[in-house]
C-alpha cells in the first residue's frame, strides 16, 4: 500500500466480469483483477495482472494501447510467455491493430496472469463476452425519402459497454433487405446500406464518445418490405440483430403544375398530400426552383390546411424547370418526420411553342422560339458550309504547294547526286591518265 501523501496509480481497472456456467460443476467462474501502485513498481504500466479461475473453456481480451506501439505480450501464471509471433494457432487467436489487442484463448490456464506493452494508463483490460447492439425500435409508419435518427448501446453480455476506445474496435452497419413479397414494390430488390452507426458527434450524433451510437438512415429508396439487420462487426466476430420486418410507404407527396405561356402570368406548382398516413394539416414545404438560365429561388409554404397546397412560379422564360423540395410533418400517430421528394421537372413553352438557345450579338445565351430559332439555325448552316468549302479550298492550295516544295527539294537532291557522280568519275579519269603516262615514260 502506498504511504499517505503518495499518488496512487490504477494500470488496470475492472470493467467486465466474464460469468460462464459450467453444468458439469454447477458453479460460476469470473476473472478478478489486481490494482498495481506506482511505489511497488517503478516502471509505470507493467504490471497490469489478471487472475484467470479454474474451469474457464475460453475467454476473449482486449487491450488497448498507444498508437502504432508493438503488440503487448502474455505472460501466463507459470512465467511462460506468450508473443503475437509464436502462439500456439490451435489455442489463441490473436489480432493487432494500431490501437488495440483483441486475444482469445481456449482453456487458459487458472491464475494470475500478466500483461506487458506500452498500454494506455486510462484504458481498460476489458473481457469481452458477446457484444451486441440494442437499438431503438424503428416506427410504425414510415415514409419513403424520409431521414430517421435511430438510437443504439452497445452491451458486452448484460453489461452496458460505455468505454469510448472501444468504437475504434468495432464497425456497427445497418441493413435493409427486401422480403421478396410480391405483393411489394421492392419485390427482388438488392440489399440497400442504410447507414453506419456513429460516436464522433457529426451529423446525427449528439455528443461524441459518449456511448450512444446515431444511425442516420435515409430512406431514399422503393417503397415495400424490407428486414432492417444490424450488424456488429469485429475482427474475430460478428454478431447480428435482426428486426421485424418493416413495412415502407409510399411519399404521401405528389407534385403537379399548371403551366402558362407568357410573360406577367404565373405557373400554378400544385402539392397533393395523401392523408392515409401522415397530418395533412401539419406539413409544411421548403424549397427551391432552379430555371433553365440556372439560377436559383427558393420558397416555403408555411400554412395551410386541407390535402392541397399551391405555389405560383412567375413565369419568366421558356424552357425547363426544376423543383427540389423537403417536407416536415406530423405523421397520423403524431410522429415528427422529415422527407426530401424526387426532383420534380416541367418545360415551359412560348406562345410560339418551345425555345432553342442560342447567342446574341453580345455572345450572351438568349432563347428564340422555334420559327426565328429554325431561320437563325439555317443561316447559320449555311454560314458553315461556306466556311467549310473556303477551308477545303485553303487545304488544296496548301496541299499543291507542299507537293511543289516537295517535288522541287526532290530535284534539288537529285542534281547534288549526279554532281557528286560526274566528279567521282572524272577524279577517276584522272588518276587513270596520270597512272598510263606513269607507265609509258618507263
Amino acid at each position: 500500500m502506498a504511504q499517505i501523501g503518495q499518488s496512487k496509480l490504477f494500470i488496470i481497472i475492472v470493467v467486465a466480469f466474464l460469468l460462464i456456467s459450467i453444468p458439469s460443476y454447477g458453479q460460476q467462474t469470473k476473472i478478478d483483477y489486481y490494482q498495481s501502485d506506482n511505489v511497488t513498481n517503478a516502471i509505470p504500466y507493467f504490471e497490469n495482472r489478471f487472475k484467470i479461475d479454474a474451469l474457464l473453456e475460453e475467454i476473449t481480451l482486449l487491450f488497448y494501447r498507444r498508437s502504432g506501439t508493438p503488440p503487448i505480450i502474455l505472460v501466463r501464471p507459470d512465467g511462460t510467455k506468450i508473443k503475437i509471433n509464436n502462439l500456439p494457432k490451435d489455442k489463441i487467436t490473436w489480432f493487432d491493430d494500431r490501437t488495440f489487442d483483441l486475444i482469445t484463448i481456449k482453456n487458459p490456464m487458472p491464475g494470475p496472469w500478466q500483461a506487458i506493452g506500452d498500454i494506455l494508463p486510462q484504458s481498460h483490460i476489458m473481457v469481452v463476452t458477446d457484444v451486441t447492439i440494442k437499438v431503438d425500435p424503428l416506427p410504425e409508419v414510415i415514409l419513403s425519402g424520409e431521414t430517421l435518427k435511430i438510437e443504439g448501446h452497445l452491451y458486452n453480455g448484460e453489461q452496458a459497454i460505455d468505454d469510448p476506445l472501444f468504437r475504434d474496435v468495432i464497425n456497427l452497419n445497418v441493413d435493409f433487405f427486401s422480403t421478396n413479397n410480391s405483393a411489394y414494390d421492392n419485390f427482388g430488390a438488392e440489399p440497400i446500406k442504410i447507414a453506419q452507426f456513429r460516436d464522433d458527434g457529426r451529423d446525427l450524433d449528439e455528443y461524441a464518445k459518449d456511448g450512444v451510437f446515431t444511425g442516420e438512415f435515409e430512406l431514399a429508396f422503393a417503397p415495400g418490405e424490407w428486414l432492417p439487420i444490424y450488424s456488429v462487426i469485429m475482427p474475430m466476430a460478428t454478431r447480428e440483430l435482426r428486426q421485424k420486418p418493416i413495412i415502407l410507404q409510399k411519399t404521401p407527396i405528389t407534385i403537379s403544375v399548371e403551366p402558362v405561356m407568357e410573360v406577367g402570368k404565373s405557373h400554378k406548382v400544385i402539392f397533393t398530400i395523401d392523408p392515409t398516413y401522415v397530418d395533412v394539416d401539419s406539413v409544411l414545404f421548403q424549397g427551391k426552383v432552379i430555371f433553365p438560365d440556372r439560377q436559383e429561388v427558393p420558397f416555403s409554404i408555411m400554412e395551410g390546411k386541407g390535402n392541397l397546397r399551391t405555389y405560383e412560379l412567375a413565369y419568366t422564360e421558356s424552357g425547363v424547370h426544376r423543383i427540389q423540395v423537403s417536407v416536415f410533418g406530423k405523421t397520423i400517430n403524431g410522429r415528427e418526420f422529415r422527407l426530401v421528394l424526387e426532383q420534380f421537372t416541367f418545360n415551359a413553352e412560348s406562345k410560339t411553342g418551345l425555345v432553342m438557345p442560342t447567342l446574341n450579338a453580345n455572345g450572351e445565351m438568349t432563347s428564340l422560339p422555334v420559327d426565328k430559332a429554325d431561320v437563325v439555325i439555317t443561316d447559320k448552316i449555311i454560314l458553315a458550309e461556306e466556311k467549310a468549302k473556303q477551308l477545303a479550298m485553303e487545304l488544296q492550295e496548301a496541299k499543291v504547294e507542299q507537293e511543289s516544295a516537295k517535288s522541287e527539294k526532290d530535284l534539288q537532291t537529285y542534281i547534288i547526286i549526279a554532281v557528286a557522280n560526274v566528279g567521282i568519275v572524272l577524279i577517276a579519269l584522272v588518276f587513270y591518265f596520270i597512272s598510263r603516262r606513269k607507265k609509258n615514260k618507263k
